[in-house]
């Protein structure tokens, strides 16, 4: 005789911070029928503010709370460290004190998944990097605070997630992939550095991601790219193959490939960032997809979007 009983998981209401950002769209857009998405950005909810983290906590009673603000102007942050570390570090700080200050009141506790970068590493390494990879020296002011982020996170909260991501990208807000788009469109050739290798990553494959091990109460840190392995210049030439396919763009133009050297930015990059992300992919039960399938997913979306504008 059936029970009745289904594995449908349990209602729960997720907080989204950074709710405006490219990982805040894609999560509000893949988020479960489960769950009940209180998104936020930064003109409804200061998490500078350690008043108003509380007093959200207290209206929302979220059972999660996903940080995907973020302080990611790599190059700026070398001139404005202070605004990088109070974004990346201070306000992460400020929501895990606020969780532990609930929990301590009698209140039940809230999950925090807490989003991170390939930045924490230092690029030296020729073989990708685990979870527990040497984290001693980031190259530059975000890498730094991301990483003051992610241990600030744990010294409040043990059972938190942290998730870290590299070279994002989505249809919605500003990346490398809508830059190289419009710069295609408006210049007759372009020099693409070669000499930094990672792993492009569409928001929703995050997102998809984190929603997932949120479903297992997961912990710890785990890693989330999209597989394969690319440069800058490789990337660049995948975008202008398939939006030429597909009609974004009406041309291709010559790519050169370029030293680092060569374009000179105010912080350095690692030149090999690509991370290991087999208990990613063990826990999911699933192999993630490759980066240029997910670029020609994101690129068909963008069509649509420009053609229904």
């Amino acid at each position: 005789m059936s029970t009745g009983t289904t594995d449908t998981p349990a209602q729960k209401t997720v907080l989204i911070t950074g709710a405006n950002g490219q990982l805040g769209y894609e999560l509000q857009k893949t988020a479960p029928a489960h769950i009940r998405v209180i998104a936020t950005g930064s003109d409804t909810l200061d998490i500078t503010r350690s008043r108003q983290v509380s007093l959200a906590l207290e209206q929302y009673e979220p059972d999660c709370i996903i940080n995907a603000a973020a302080y990611t102007a790599v190059d700026k942050a070398e001139s404005d460290p202070e605004a990088a570390y109070l974004i990346n570090n201070t306000a992460a700080a400020l929501i895990a004190q606020a969780i532990v200050a609930r929990v301590e009141d009698g209140k039940p506790a809230i999950k925090l998944i807490q989003v991170s970068t390939d930045f924490v590493f230092d690029g030296q390494q020729a073989t990708p990097y685990t979870t527990d990879s040497p984290t001693d020296s980031p190259l530059g002011v975000y890498g730094a605070s991301k990483l003051a982020g992610e241990q600030a996170v744990v010294r409040y909260l043990p059972d938190a997630l942290i998730v870290r991501t590299s070279w994002l990208y989505s249809s919605h807000g500003n990346n490398f992939v809508k830059s190289m788009l419009r710069l295609m469109k408006e210049k007759d050739q372009l020099g693409i550095v070669y000499d930094q290798v990672g792993s492009p990553t569409w928001a929703a494959t995050l997102a998809d991601t984190i929603w997932a091990l949120l479903d297992q109460n997961s912990r710890g840190i785990y890693h989330c790219s999209d597989n394969g392995v690319a440069s800058w210049y490789d990337f660049a030439a995948a975008i202008q193959e398939q939006a030429v396919e597909s009609g974004l763009l009406s041309r291709a133009i010559p790519l050169h490939p370029i030293r680092s050297s060569e374009y000179p930015t105010p912080a350095k990059r690692p030149a090999y960032s690509v991370m290991d992300k087999s208990t990613t992919e063990q826990v999911l039960g699933k192999t993630l997809p490759h980066w240029r399938e997910s670029l020609h997913l994101m690129l068909t979306e963008l069509k649509q979007q420009t053609d229904n504008a």
